[in-house]
């Protein structure tokens, strides 16, 4: 292969297709004929040659449309110039951008000429090497005259394999035929010999004249040398014998290592081949002194170190080196060992909050000076640092801490999120006690019925479906909205639940005439809420209220029954309730000191989804979503971290409210109930001015007045009269391990693809629900929130083309054969299957 047909074929087109833009910078424009050799139907050549200002508008009109039907799915820009290399240089280049959202090159060392000459020539090192020596910039003639004449006719026939750098990787990875091939004789060991020598420096010591010894020394040799040529100091003593590769042959040693951990046929050998050469070289003992390893993870106890120095760096508060370490290692060929994975996801989770902590803390006293204002920053933006801690308490419970310096790293974020909690909940009380609740122009719960539902269902024929879901905190609803919102017209709002937040009391708040005529009355020690003079202490009870008053036009039902069912609903309702208390119900039973059922939460928010989609094939034309509170994740309280309830005679209501009478404290608020929104014959509502709740041990609460609990999401939902028509469909395939059938860990890292099937998918996204199911359809496994799978619905978003990486999370007592499944999560079709079954080694 020429040079010019090495750069273009494994440079060049490479990284077009895995990331769709390349700007090429070739200040002595020795690359210019093999960029415009590129262009053709699927890929547009900007040339920025002639004129900078007409490229940059071409390339701007390229972009645009790039892969749009009848448009060019990629897009080479050649800049004459050098690259950019500072943030200034990059601010003044006009082409800078496309190398942001794309590739470039040259990108590194290992883009330089020379590095380019030795790994398409790896058996000519030295030649080239000198040729570079006498003519920093030799053409391309020059190189492609070195080497001339064919070497290892054996090797090359047994392996149909021409390069040297070809010939290795048969040897270390190879194919079955290419087995069978070098057992017919050995007479290719002389030739293997010879080569690995001149292009690698590698006397082979083992006296074996079979593929197995030859390879075990190659593997080490190579994973050695990768590892010696990136410490950034000398070798240990006892590491200091052990043969390693010239610094010559460096490029084709890291050339060599890149290409089998990014193989998807190659990285399981790699894993195994690099953990077994780590133990017989015993490295993490010889290296346990070594604090700096370089930034190429070839061994996984490297990978660990890096890992470690992340957690300190965040713990340290160098946010810019942990996010750079982060950056670099996280996607590491370590991260298809499930348990890696889990490990880098919660220091990202810990990263993501800690970033948006800061910020929010930031723009906290700018947005925070009224109560009206501090609810519309919640809403828009302050809702995310509780996403993402939710996200984060969901990775720390999906983990089995046995690393002493992750669970300081947990402690860290979870005292970092608690200073930003109280900084806002001290605000919130604040404007609470001044203004009260719910602030004027606000929407109450206590309004939705009678403002929202009430003027659907006066339009003839308009069937309104009602979900009422407890505990949907806002920051759920916002990623409940984003889904629906993909396939129909969706609207969310911020409502203010109705104190004390608790569900007997939100849940009667979103009935009609909730806002005249809601009670909360004394019943011994305890209270029970009236509607309009009836008394409701159950579900039924508030059930009764819309059947008296719509009769046949109502009905009711659970969600996952009306999921499950397949009856069909009479055209005589117009109005249906759903209801769920999943979320509560899986938070409420939380374990003392930990939040291990938070990624049951995503089966909840499927439930509606699936519900929405089975709404709209009934024939309905809305559908409204409403909660009666949101709540608190308490994960990070210590002990004693209760609230002392102020002097008086106080009822108190689910650990963080209070009703009777009594005056405010320190450590309380006291509020009339008319100004707090909560009329009956209680005088005063109070409760903690901080997060804590009135009882400790609680990790998860409501009941209270904060942001979390209070602030609350109202869903709206526009089905679209008729399905549209789906042109866009694609193909979907799992595989496990080249085709391994049994999982030996608990969490195994499947292969997910997507390949469009027409031309309508190319600006697609498909979304994928992942589930391990049992011979009986029980689900026993899902994919492991973080990373690419959504960590609120556990849903997998893929482009055509797209092929990742997802570690699957069997349940902890099941063994035995199972199917993986993709699914469509909102109809619950199956895309593609995989049949597997456990083999575990404990």
């Amino acid at each position: 292969m020429s040079i010019a047909a090495f750069i273009r074929n494994e440079i060049f087109i490479p990284r077009l297709k895995n990331a769709s833009v390349l700007a090429v910078y070739d200040p002595d424009r020795r690359y210019y004929d093999i960029c415009r050799s590129l262009a053709d139907k699927d890929t547009a050549v900007v040339d920025a040659s002639e004129s900078s200002i007409e490229a940059r508008e071409a390339a701007m009109l390229v972009l645009a449309f790039l892969g749009k039907p009848n448009n060019p799915k990629e897009l080479l820009v050649y800049v004459p110039t050098e690259p950019p290399v500072t943030d200034e240089e990059r601010q003044a280049d006009p082409f800078a951008v496309y190398a942001a959202c794309g590739a470039v090159f040259p990108d590194g060392d290992g883009d330089r000429y020379e590095s380019i000459c030795l790994k398409a020539k790896p058996d000519n090192a030295t030649e080239i090497r000198r040729l570079f020596a006498e003519n920093p910039s030799p053409p391309f003639a020059l190189i492609d005259n070195v080497g001339g004449g064919l070497s290892w006719p054996t090797l090359r026939t047994c392996l149909h394999a021409e390069s040297a750098r070809e010939i290795i990787l048969a040897l270390l990875v190879p194919a079955p035929k290419q087995v069978e091939a070098l057992k017919v004789s050995d007479g290719w060991v002389p030739e293997a010999k010879a080569l690995l020598e001149k292009s690698l420096g590698l006397k082979l010591m083992t006296k074996g004249r079979t593929l197995s010894p030859i390879a075990d020394e190659l593997w080490r040799f190579l994973l050695f040398s990768e590892f010696a040529f990136d410490l950034p100091t000398a070798l240990p003593e006892t590491l200091s014998n052990v043969p390693k590769a010239p610094e010559a042959a460096r490029p084709l040693v890291e050339h060599l290592c890149d290409m089998l951990r990014s193989g998807s046929s190659t990285r399981n050998e790699y894993i195994s081949r690099a953990e077994g050469v780590e133990e017989e070289l015993k490295l993490p003992e010889s290296c346990s002194s070594i604090v700096h390893l370089g930034m190429r993870d070839t061994f996984p106890f490297e990978e660990r170190t890096f890992l470690t120095a992340a957690v300190k760096a965040l713990v340290a508060d160098d946010i810019d080196s942990a996010r750079g370490i982060v950056s670099r290692h996280s996607g590491s060929v370590w991260s298809s060992k499930g348990e890696s994975q889990a490990q880098w996801g919660l220091v990202e989770a810990c990263l993501r909050l800690i970033e948006e902590c800061d910020d929010a803390d930031r723009q906290l006293a700018e947005n925070g000076r009224n109560l009206d204002m501090l609810i519309g920053h919640y809403a828009t933006s302050l809702r995310d640092v509780d996403r993402l801690q939710r996200e984060f308490e969901q990775a720390a419970g999906d983990y089995l801490l046995t690393d002493a310096s992750l669970s300081d790293l947990l402690d860290y974020c979870r005292r970092r999120y608690a200073k930003l909690a109280e900084k806002a909940q001290s605000l919130f009380t604040k404007h609470l006690e001044t203004a009260g609740w719910p602030p004027q122009g606000r929407l109450s719960n206590t309004d939705v019925f009678d403002t929202v539902i009430e003027p659907m269902l006066k339009e003839s024929g308009r069937r309104v479906a009602y979900i009422m879901v407890d505990a949907l905190r806002y920051e759920l609803g916002v990623t409940l909205h984003r889904q629906l919102a993909e396939t129909e017209q969706a609207e969310i709002r911020a409502a203010c639940a109705q104190f004390p937040t608790v569900t007997p009391v939100g849940m009667a708040s979103l009935l009609p005439g909730a806002g005249s005529s809601l009670r909360l009355v004394r019943d011994g020690d305890g209270f029970f809420v009236t509607l309009g003079g009836t008394k409701l202490t159950s579900v039924a009870a508030r059930m009764d209220v819309l059947r008296t008053r719509f009769g046949d036009r109502f009905t009711e039902t659970q969600l996952d029954a009306f999921v499950r069912s397949k009856d069909r609903l009479s055209d005589s309702v117009e109005l249906l309730v759903l209801r769920t208390v999943d979320i509560d119900a899986h938070l409420e039973n939380v374990p003392s000191g930990t939040l291990t059922t938070l990624s049951l939460i995503h089966q909840s928010l499927k439930s509606i989804r699936v519900a929405v989609h089975k709404l709209k094939q009934a024939g309905f034309s809305d559908v409204v979503i409403a909660t009666d509170h949101g709540f608190v994740l308490n994960a990070h309280a210590e002990a004693g971290d209760v609230c002392a309830k102020p002097a008086g005679a106080w009822t108190v209501v689910h650990d963080r409210a209070l009703l009777g009478e009594g005056e405010p404290d320190a450590g309380n608020f006291v509020l009339p109930t008319e100004k707090a929104g909560a009329r009956g014959n209680f005088a005063k509502l109070g409760g903690p001015r901080s997060m804590s709740p009135y009882r400790k041990g609680l990790v998860y609460f409501h009941g209270g007045a904060s942001l979390q609990e209070a602030v609350v999401p109202l869903i709206t939902v526009r089905l679209k009269r008729a399905e549209q028509p789906r042109l866009a469909s694609a193909t979907v395939s799992l595989s496990y391990k080249n085709g391994a059938k049994r999982v030996t860990t608990r969490l195994p890292v499947v292969d997910l693809a997507v390949e469009g099937e027409n031309m309508f998918s190319l600006g697609e996204t498909f979304e994928i629900l992942l589930e391990a199911h049992d011979k009986k359809g029980a689900i026993v496994g899902e994919a492991k929130r973080g990373g690419p799978v959504d960590v609120a619905t556990g849903t997998i978003t893929v482009k055509p083309g797209g092929k990742i990486q997802v570690t699957v999370k069997m349940a902890l007592e099941f063994e035995g054969k199972f199917t993986l499944k993709a699914l469509n999560p909102v109809t619950m079709s199956q895309y593609a299957s995989l049949e597997l079954e456990t083999d575990y080694a404990v």
